[in-house]
């Protein structure tokens, strides 16, 4: 049948449908949706700020998901919306924010280092490339559906 999925697409398929799983359950664990996980993650990694447009990408969830997300966040104090210039926003974290990121996501981002520096530099680098490679070809060529 025309369309079947190929040995290596099913088996990175699953690779990339079981790291979503663990790290859902990575967010259940810590007590967390994952739209909550995402966005304290894109907070640490950006220094405690990021403008709210640059979470909404690299997240890859729905507007409405984040912003229901950062509301609840907000009520909770650990998160305040400030404004930048014109209509765009900035999320930041509160002071109890940062806390609750070092109980939770910063764990989450020490155990991704630890992984990738035991590797070899060169599997690292391969892996990274490969990577790469395959996001940009497949970017490219779904402009074309």
């Amino acid at each position: 049948m025309a369309g079947m999925t190929s040995e290596g697409m099913r088996r990175f398929n699953h690779l990339v449908s079981e790291t979503d799983a663990v790290y859902h359950e990575a967010a259940l664990r810590m007590g967390m949706s994952d739209s909550t996980m995402q966005i304290l993650y894109i907070l640490c990694d950006k220094g405690g700020h990021c403008p709210l447009r640059e979470i909404l990408a690299l997240s890859g969830v729905s507007k409405q998901t984040i912003n229901s997300a950062l509301r609840k966040l907000e009520e909770e104090g650990t998160v305040y919306l400030e404004g930048m210039d014109g209509k765009k926003k900035r999320v930041c974290l509160t002071e109890k924010g940062r806390e609750l990121a070092e109980r939770t996501v910063v764990k989450l981002i020490e155990i991704e280092n630890g992984i990738l520096d035991s590797w070899p530099r060169a599997h690292v680098e391969q892996y990274l490339e490969l990577t790469q490679k395959y996001l940009t070809a497949l970017r490219e060529k779904t402009k074309m559906l």
